[in-house]
Order: C-alpha cells, then structure tokens, then sequence
C-alpha cells in the first residue's frame, strides 16, 4: 500500500507576486535537465520561489533537489548533481583536450562523449548491468533493463533532505505509470509521504531502466504517458490564480527531417513534447467556460441556483486566472540523437547557461507578472520563441 497521509491543503503563498501561487512544471529530458536548473536559477535570483513543483522523470529530479532544500542552498544542491553526473570516468581528459572549431567536430565530439556514457554510464547515476541484461536468467530483474540506477538513491539521499521536502513548505507532485495497470500515476506530498522510490520510479525509462517498487507495485517514467505535469497541475483543486513556469526540453516544433537521424530525433521531440501547446490551449479554452459560468450563475434566481443542476455547474466554475510561461529549451544543430543522454560536463554547461538566459529574457517582460482579465482567464508567454 501506498504511505498515504491526510489530505492536506497547500500553504498560503508569499506575498510576492499578484497570483495566489508560482508553479513550476518540469518536464522529462535526461540530460537536458540543467536547462531547468539554469531557469530554476535565474526565478530563485528574482524571489520567484514556487509554492508548487511537479516534474516527471530528470524533472522529478530536479524538482526534488528544490522542494528538499532550503531556499539558501537550492541553486548549490542543483549544482552539485548536475556536476556530478557530468563527470564522466573514462576518455573526458582526452576529448577536452580537443579544440572545438566547429558544429562538425562538436557533433563528433558529442558522439563520442554518448558512446562513452552508454557504455560507461553516468557516475552516481547509472552504470550498464555486468552482466548484459541478455546474460541474466529468466525472471531476475536484472534481465528487464539495461542499466542498473540502483546509485540514484544514495545520490537522492545525499542531496535531498525529504523530511523538508515532506514537509508541507512546497507541494511536490511526481508522474510515474504504474506497470501492471498502464495508468497514469501521481505521487503528491499533499497525499502521501513522498521517498526516494518515488522519484527514482518517475525516471526509470524501459528499457533503460528497470521498474521500481513503491509499496508493492512497480512503476516506471511517466513520459510513457506524458512528459509533462501540465493536466496534473490544472485539474488539481481547489484552483487558485497561478502563475506556472512550464519549463520543456523538448520543442514541439521543428522542420522535416532529411535523414534517417533527424527523423530519430524529430520522432523523440514529437513524442516528448507531450503536445504542450494542445494541452495549453484545451486549459485556456475551458476556463473561459468556467469563468463564463461562474458568471451565469451569479445572474441566476435562487430557486434555479439551488437545482442540482446548477450545483453540478457549479463544482466546474469559477474565475481564476493563470499566466502559462512557457520556456522551452531548443537544441542546437550539432546535438542530434544523442542530446538526452549525452552528459558531458561541456553540454551541462550549455544548457544551464541557455535555461538562465531565456529566464532572465523572460523576467523583463512586465505582463508577465501582471494578473490577467478575469474574462480572459488564461495568457500564454513564449518570450524566447525567436531564439
């Protein structure tokens, strides 16, 4: 059985923005997770700490090493993981060695920083399972994936202080699929007591990785399902004026490929981006009817507004308003297939520097922090589109 607890309503919100909470989703990525942590970093310098954050695979990652440390020591702990996993054992010194004169060379460079970590792994993360999963007996776990993450743990426990991230300071959401069923699974501190098990079950990507066990059932990564907490976040009741920060590592949006490899990759963006921007525009369209109806209702007579029928509309109405604020990290030409697992010390770098860029671009358009019209409802910003 699952640990749950009480449900618990959220904390009341700091008084720094016009919205009554700052939500922050984080989608899944693997190795583009620093783009988040560079964003993550430039919100934290602004006092733009959320009072939610959900995240799904390296995104649940992420969102742990925020909500399970204190606000002083996030950007060090997001730090500190993301220069540990990018410190590859075997070849590094020599490929650093090389001088990057081009996107050619930087793609090469980029195959082999890949080749090196799929054979290798990630230290403190993952390492391939000796034997060869082919190699293992029947039945054993170990024949149902690749890489052993068993070393995720103890890097959780290191760097997450879960009691903190249990604590009710920030609400915590983690998407997972549970295996037997197929299901869509959320793990919420406002529910249940959220561990180690639960993040690492939001990560663990077949065949790559094998399922998790949390308290009798094994889950796997919840990109299965979607790759992003977007739905999760704006069904979740009670709803309240939100300002969300939907942070994608993958673009939606992309020209035709032109190789068997650029369709490999186009073929990963399409499905990774989970379909953001329907998801988005399906939100906005129906809290325009909610807001619409909450309206109605208060025209109504008494006697109507106490039909059941009114009281059904009712459960559905209200009029609060979001900012969606979308920052989404698009991938440079010479990164190719290998962009997600590729977790070279070079390319962290790049894509914290590129997340804290466009948050710092995104800060400085004023509507952002502005409360929409009630009768609008919902407002969408894609500030570094043009990058």
């Amino acid at each position: 059985m699952r640990d749950k607890k009480a449900v618990r309503a959220p904390r009341a919100p700091a008084q720094r923005t016009q919205f009554e909470q700052v939500a922050l989703l984080l989608q899944g990525g693997g190795a583009l997770g620093s783009y988040q942590a560079g964003v993550y970093q430039a919100l934290a310098e602004a006092d733009l700490h959320p009072d939610w954050v959900a995240g799904i695979s390296i995104g649940a990652i992420n969102s742990a090493l925020i909500a399970g440390n204190p606000v002083g020591r996030r950007v060090e702990r997001l730090r500190e993981f993301w220069e540990t996993v990018s410190e590859s054992t075997v070849g590094v010194p020599y490929f650093r060695a090389l001088q990057i004169q081009n996107d050619f060379t930087r793609r090469v460079l980029n195959q082999a920083w890949a080749a090196n970590i799929l054979l290798f792994g990630v230290p403190n993360f993952f390492v391939p399972r000796i034997p060869p999963a082919a190699l293992w007996p029947g039945g054993n776990t170990g024949s149902a994936s690749f890489y052993d993450n068993s070393a995720l743990r103890a890097t959780l426990h290191r760097l997450v202080d879960f009691d903190l991230l249990n604590s009710g300071a920030m609400r915590v959401s983690v998407g997972t699929v549970n295996v037997a069923s197929g299901n869509f699974a959320y793990f919420d501190t406002t529910t249940e007591t959220i561990r180690a098990e639960h993040i690492m079950a939001s990560c663990s990507l077949p065949p790559g990785f094998p399922a998790i066990e949390v308290d009798g059932e094994y889950y796997w990564d919840g990109g299965l399902v979607s790759n992003t907490p977007l739905q999760w976040v704006f069904d979740s009741r009670p709803r309240r004026d939100t300002l969300a920060f939907q942070i994608d590592l993958w673009n939606a949006r992309g020209s035709l490929p032109k190789s068997l490899i650029e369709v490999d990759v186009r073929q990963k963006e399409i499905v990774y981006s989970s379909r953001t921007r329907a998801a988005t525009d399906q939100y906005k369209n129906m809290q325009k009817l909610r807001i619409a109806a909450a309206n109605i209702l208060k025209k109504l007579p008494r006697d109507i507004r106490d039909s059941d029928d009114a009281k059904l509309m009712e459960h559905e109405a209200d009029d609060k308003v979001c900012n969606i604020v979308h920052l989404i990290y698009r991938a440079k030409s010479y990164e190719g297939i290998a962009k997600d697992f590729e977790f070279s010390r070079l390319t962290m770098e790049e894509h914290w520097k590129s997340g804290y860029e466009n948050a710092l671009q995104t800060r400085k358009n004023p509507e952002v922090m502005q409360l929409p019209d009630r009768h609008e409802g919902v407002r969408t910003f894609d500030v570094c589109k043009g990058d």
